[in-house]
């Protein structure tokens, strides 16, 4: 994996971390916080899981 992906990983990494942060620390912790939570990172994560580390290619095939 080029040098670039890691940094847009990480870069997206820590801004999903702030924004979960922000959604914690803005509420009490419910079932319906921990949803969004857990429905925001597989709507961040999955994609980018099979994009570039499953098929392992890296390429931006559009």
């Amino acid at each position: 994996m080029p040098t670039s992906y890691k940094i847009r990983f990480v870069f997206l990494a820590a801004l999903w971390l702030l924004l979960c942060y922000m959604v914690i620390a803005s509420q009490p912790i419910t079932p319906w916080v921990v949803f969004v939570i857990v429905a925001s990172g597989i709507v961040v994560w999955v994609p980018l899981y099979k994009k570039y580390i499953k098929n392992g290619k890296g390429k931006d095939e559009r």
